[in-house]
């Protein structure tokens, strides 16, 4: 009956993701964290599998982070996410894929809020024709770009020159799989089998040969929470989620990390860091921690693009044992170099955490 269960669950969060012709949205953050996440998304779709992936200029933050800090009203943001529908309408296209998790919600929630209140929708349409002389469609279909990653991932897979597998030993790779938050607890019909059972970042570690491992925390928050980080005072809560999810994960020994959300990998990632400098404590082999991927910087490695130009040297925990353990070809020397391949600043190493 368990399993039947999770089988009737499974199929009643199915999602019907179109191949081709996509409005692209960048987070407004993610490129401070993981900066060549989202240029490689865009080269794997765009160059490697052939898509239509389009994107403007001319397009801005979604207003998500500001709305949920409760430093907009939604009726802003709404007007915010009109102009980007309006640019899209544009542009001549239908389909929007959003970069950022919250971006997602935010785009979702509006879109579900407008249909339970029409009203609102004219008023937003109104607000918008006011300030900028635009109109607007709304999107027939509203992705995260993880959920395009996730439908390409068998074609990701053909391509490959990497598995994740483990070349000394020829045993998958035991990989943790994160699902930001906004992605479908907010509304689990929108997410690749719902809130208790997504599938988006588990079916790409299949398909790449890796062991998604399961683990009594595998849903819990990363920690970012908005204000529980935003708010110095309140980072204290931050670093307990954090700190509970490792502590969970702990005994099942996971490889790595992946994630599809802006604030998760950062926070998976740096607060390592911080709870081995407050607790000594580290969660990784030999001293080392547990590194945090997202699902393009994990595409990418699979695909042969060296860890370098993916921006791996931007993460806390150090990648290089992940890359031994797959036999992923880099130049040490080559980590801290820039693009006049000239060294740049090398980062102050952490006094308990281990890195290179």
């Amino acid at each position: 009956m368990i399993y039947q269960g999770k089988q009737k669950i499974w199929s009643d969060y199915q999602k019907e993701i179109p191949s081709d012709r996509w409005f692209y949205v960048r987070s407004c953050i993610r490129q401070s964290f993981f900066p060549a996440s989202e240029k490689y998304f865009l080269h794997i779709c765009r160059d490697l599998l052939g898509k239509d992936i389009y994107e403007t200029e001319h397009h801005t933050t979604c207003g998500g982070i500001a709305y949920h800090c409760d430093t907009i009203p939604q009726e802003t943001a709404m007007t915010i996410v009109a102009r980007q529908f309006a640019l899209m309408t544009e542009a001549g296209y239908k389909n929007l894929v959003t970069s950022c998790i919250t971006s997602f919600g935010n785009y979702t929630e509006i879109l579900e809020t407008w249909r339970e209140f029409p009203e609102l929708e004219a008023r937003i349409r109104e607000n918008l024709w006011k300030a900028t002389r635009r109109e607007f469609e709304k999107p027939e279909y509203v992705a995260h770009a993880s959920d395009l990653v996730y439908k390409f991932r068998n074609e990701i897979a053909e391509r490959a020159k990497y598995r994740l597998v483990d070349a000394q030993t020829g045993k998958a790779l035991r990989i943790v799989e994160h699902i930001g938050c906004h992605y479908s607890k907010m509304f689990p019909h929108k997410g690749i089998g719902g809130a208790e059972y997504p599938c988006v970042l588990s079916g790409m570690v299949d398909s790449w040969g890796g062991e998604v491992v399961d683990y009594p925390e595998r849903r819990h928050c990363c920690g970012f929470g908005f204000r529980q980080y935003l708010v110095k005072a309140n980072r204290s809560y931050s670093v307990s989620n954090t700190h509970k999810k490792f502590e969970s994960m702990e005994p099942y020994r996971p490889d790595a990390i992946i994630t599809n959300c802006p604030g998760c990998p950062y926070f998976l990632d740096r607060w390592q860091y911080v709870i081995a400098e407050q607790t000594g404590k580290t969660y990784g082999e030999g001293g080392f921690g547990i590194p945090v991927f997202t699902y393009e910087e994990f595409a990418g490695l699979m695909l042969g693009i060296d860890p370098w130009d993916l921006g791996l040297q931007i993460h806390q925990v150090a990648v290089e044992p992940f890359l031994d353990k797959i036999g992923i070809e880099y130049d040490p020397k080559a980590k801290y170099l820039g693009l006049n391949k000239e060294e740049i600043l090398r980062p102050g190493l952490p006094q308990r955490l281990k890195c290179f």
